[in-house]
């Protein structure tokens, strides 16, 4: 089992990155002030798929096979970056009074698989989130704390169960100013294109790292 102290680092270490604007926390954001609370929540669970995949691949060794074939990486990358590019374009492509207007009703209306799968893709063609996950994960195990195989199960639960916290956060916290938002058309369209230029950033970013 891993130490409590380390465990106090790593989870520290978890909040700053979580805590630091990425793709991730752009989705949720958008997606639950644009199409509300529910999915905000199915986006922030594609993302949780995604960074289980990450720790299981990073366990497995993809993440040195990425690092050891840098075309592999190069067409991951790529494609991450083409993604992304096309979710900032379609937010600021999206109509200025998309927002759902019925309430919880109206959310109901909100197809939440295409938000999961936004949520999944954004995530897992980060080759970097991988990469991430197989740096980080391996400077907390310690082989005279007991099996390693168990100790990368304990830090991806940490991993990804704060990872789920920090997510409900932002899209709580989204959803709450969705209607003040719904009656002001001008903000609204300036929510819109901040996102928008965000996730073409990333994707820009991406591509060119």
């Amino acid at each position: 089992m891993i130490s409590a102290h380390l465990l106090i680092v790593y989870i520290a270490a978890l909040f700053v990155v979580y805590a630091v604007p990425g793709p991730d926390m752009a989705l949720v954001l958008q997606t639950s002030i644009g199409r509300g609370l529910r999915s905000g929540f199915a986006a922030a669970g594609g993302l949780g798929v995604a960074r289980a995949t990450h720790v299981t691949l990073s366990a497995c060794g993809v993440a040195a096979l990425l690092r050891s074939a840098p075309w592999l990486y190069d067409v991951v990358r790529y494609g991450g970056a083409v993604y992304l590019a096309w979710v900032g374009i379609q937010i600021f492509r999206s109509p200025v009074f998309a927002l759902p207007e019925g309430g919880a009703a109206g959310v109901e209306l909100q197809p939440l698989r295409a938000a999961f799968v936004k949520g999944l893709l954004t995530n897992l063609l980060n080759p970097k989130a991988l990469l991430f996950c197989s740096v980080l994960l391996p400077q907390f195990v310690r082989p005279e704390a007991g099996p390693v195989a168990l100790q990368m199960v304990e830090l991806g639960l940490v991993l990804l169960a704060i990872g789920v916290c920090f997510d409900a956060m932002y899209a709580i916290g989204a959803a709450r100013i969705a209607g003040w938002m719904r009656a002001h058309p001008l903000a609204q369209t300036l929510q819109r294109w901040t996102f928008s230029a965000a996730l073409i950033g990333f994707a820009l970013r991406l591509s060119l790292d």
